[in-house]
């Protein structure tokens, strides 16, 4: 009640301020009050709802910048808007985390915690976030170009090529597409095996797999200055991954059980894992002496609490 609220409005406040901060071109909704504003608001509505208000921030910011941006970014909305409603409508979270992961250096946790937690579909979220940060990054990287005044048809047509292309022509966004899309279902796949420490193995892989997958993609492609970043945040998203794996399935493997038996119809072979939780007990004592009367335990308080006839005692 009170948990789910509160996290809402933290993603959709980091949301809302990774783009102020990055493509804060309209000064009326680029600020931190109307961030904090809007994000009160996404704090009680759906995840869905948090998503619309961010693309609708994001188009003002692309307008102010140029028309010709702003159709790109609304063209690319609509086709998330299909492929999010249609195999991912349940991980508005995915879509919001991976832009802001990002900016964060960490975006390969996404797909390891994603693979953790969610369902295979959920790759699906991952890629719409992932498509949204590099076409926003690309714009950013080009903002001077893109917002120049267009005197004529022609540079306004080339607007659109120069926004078109960081999406079309981007080869190191289709490289982490592949690779975190590759490494949520490694992930996924593992997780979901019933073998020993399957969750940790699961994370081992995943990261390595992004590790080496990135840096020898990065290498193929000649992108120098990747490898220390990659590196980095492949140890904290390890480390986050595993913060994850204790909070949401922290067995004892030492303690497992396996299970046999049968109805009519069916031979049932069922391996048991418990949780490692120490559970305290509930002990309760009463006093049947004591030196404060209140400690005491007299007849009749005993017979009142056991709901027994206190003739019964004597």
């Amino acid at each position: 009640v009170y948990i789910t609220p509160i996290v809402k409005f933290i993603v959709a406040f980091a949301a809302l301020m990774t783009i102020d901060r990055n493509i804060g071109y309209m000064e009326l909704v680029s600020s931190t009050p109307v961030a904090l504003i809007l994000g009160l608001l996404c704090a009680i509505l759906p995840v869905g709802g948090t998503i619309f208000i961010a693309a609708v921030v994001i188009l003002a910011d692309m307008y102010a910048l140029s028309i010709e941006v702003c159709l790109v970014a609304l063209l690319l909305f609509v086709l998330i808007y299909f492929i999010y409603f249609r195999f991912a409508p349940r991980q508005g979270m995915g879509v919001l985390l991976t832009p802001i992961c990002f900016r964060l250096n960490i975006p390969y946790v996404i797909p390891v915690g994603m693979g953790l937690l969610e369902e295979a579909y959920s790759v699906f979220a991952v890629i719409c976030g992932t498509v949204v940060y590099f076409f926003l990054d690309g714009v950013r990287q080009n903002e001077k170009l893109l917002g120049s005044a267009a005197e004529e048809s022609a540079e306004a047509n080339s607007k659109i090529v120069v926004a078109l292309n960081q999406l079309l022509g981007n080869k190191e966004m289709y490289l982490v597409l592949g690779i975190m899309a590759v490494t949520l279902i490694i992930v996924y796949l593992i997780r979901r095996m019933s073998i020993a420490n399957a969750w940790q193995i699961a994370i081992a892989s995943g990261i390595l797999f992004e590790t080496i997958g990135l840096i020898a993609g990065y290498m193929l492609l000649g992108i120098s200055g990747k490898t220390v970043s990659v590196l980095v945040g492949n140890v904290i998203s390890l480390l986050i991954a595993f913060v994850i794996q204790f909070l949401f399935f922290n067995l004892d493997y030492s303690r497992t059980e396996r299970l046999q038996f049968e109805d009519d119809e069916y031979y049932y072979y069922v391996k048991a894992v418990p949780k490692a939780v120490v559970s305290g007990t509930n002990k309760q004592v009463k006093r049947f002496s004591g030196k404060d009367e209140k400690e005491r335990l007299t007849k009749k308080r005993f017979a009142e609490e056991m709901d027994i006839d206190e003739e019964l005692l004597d």
